[in-house]
């Protein structure tokens, strides 16, 4: 997600899309907090 987040946000800067851009920055944000933030209570254990 958040792959594709950036390579929208970089088409619709390059291309001048507006929406695009938009819709690139808000998924690569969503893709980050969902990253880092665990749902389900899943713990990420490191040993």
């Amino acid at each position: 997600m958040i792959i594709l987040g950036v390579i929208l946000l970089l088409i619709g800067l390059l291309a001048d899309i507006p929406i695009l851009t938009a819709i690139g920055a808000i998924l690569a944000i969503v893709g980050l907090i969902l990253n880092l933030v665990p749902i389900g209570g899943t713990r990420r254990r490191v040993f």
